[in-house]
């Protein structure tokens, strides 16, 4: 809830093989030195006292992220998605989407990840920006400040105008995450929205935070404020977010390697109506598969089909959703070169 924007970067390049070399020696490229084990009672504190450590809850806004994965995304019409990459650090991609409900569009986008290593499979600086045939644009810029410190800016453009941009700060530590959000920001008129997020391991199981979300603008204000709560057990996650704008509770179970489950239960206050949502994803990794289903209370169907063509960069997706209700049906057909 608190994002006004929201932008997903490509993998980061991998990163380079070897180890670190010890000083004064030189090693060629490609090699690595070999790592120094520690004596037997240095590695059994060691064990003890990383034993004793909470882990890092991860941010508040991936609370029903795995969940949500396990769901099928609408998509309507025909969209062609092409993605180049030019080296290990900048890429390209082209989207068009043939849509029989509104606009035609095509969109052209790139991803510039820099070579600053923070992390086994994490690069710094991330620039990703997209701009489509009427000039809107969409952009985002991520980095590392420090060792736990993440900053993120993004703006979007509807062709001349600036409609939304947003400053992150991120400060993760051992057990905890705390996040701070600027958006839409004016010293002038007197409006903005400040979003904040905690989040704290109580025991390695047991995750709670907070959400609190101010708003002004000229002649209103308000707050709102959330508590979560997340339960990790084995295979399945369970997830309980409680506000004043609703309440928001989600289950994920692992069944096996092939079959995830989820359950979705969402209630507003405000549009006074309550929805439960299942569904479930089903991988067939021998005839390279990936099938997503769903149905919720209001008795809309969806199912998404995708197929990767091994040894070809090429993937195919079908997407199927059925509104019973409202006699509404929708097919879309996706291919994903690159």
């Amino acid at each position: 809830m608190g994002s006004v924007l929201a932008a997903s970067s490509p993998n980061p390049p991998p990163p380079a093989s070897g180890g670190a070399a010890s000083p004064g020696l030189t090693v060629p490229p490609g090699f690595g030195m070999p790592p120094v084990l520690p004596s037997s009672g240095e590695a059994s504190g060691q064990d003890q006292e990383d034993g004793s450590r909470l882990p890092n809850p991860g941010t508040f806004d991936e609370c029903h992220r795995k969940c949500k994965e396990v769901f099928p995304m609408q998509m309507e019409g025909v969209r062609l998605f092409v993605n180049k990459g030019l080296s290990n650090h900048f890429q390209v991609n082209h989207t068009l989407l043939l849509s029989t409900m509104g606009d035609s569009t095509y969109r052209f986008g790139a991803t510039y990840v820099g070579t600053k290593q923070m992390g086994p499979a994490e690069f710094f600086p991330v620039m990703v920006g997209d701009i489509d045939n009427s000039g809107s644009l969409n952009a985002q810029v991520i980095h590392q400040i420090a060792n736990g410190v993440r900053s993120k800016l993004a703006f979007q453009t509807q062709q001349q105008k600036f409609v939304n941009w947003q400053c992150d700060a991120e400060f993760k530590g051992e057990d905890y995450t705390a996040t701070v959000t600027l958006g839409n920001p004016d010293v002038l008129v007197g409006s903005g929205i400040v979003v904040t997020h905690y989040l704290q391991s109580i025991t390695p199981a047991l995750a709670l935070g907070g959400e609190l979300v101010y708003h002004s603008r000229p002649g209103e204000e308000g707050t709102v404020m959330s508590l979560a709560g997340r339960y990790t057990g084995s295979n399945y996650i369970a997830t309980l977010t409680l506000g004043s704008a609703g309440a928001h509770a989600s289950y994920y179970h692992k069944a096996n390697e092939q079959l995830q489950l989820g359950v979705e239960l969402e209630a507003s206050t405000r549009m006074q109506d309550t929805s439960v949502s299942f569904g479930y994803q089903l991988d067939v990794p021998k005839a390279n598969l990936l099938f997503k289903g769903s149905v919720d209370s209001n008795w809309v169907v969806g199912a998404t089909l995708e197929k990767k063509l091994l040894p070809l960069p090429l993937s195919l997706v079908l997407c199927t959703f059925l509104n019973h209700q409202k006699n509404k049906f929708q097919c879309g057909f996706g291919v994903t070169i690159g």
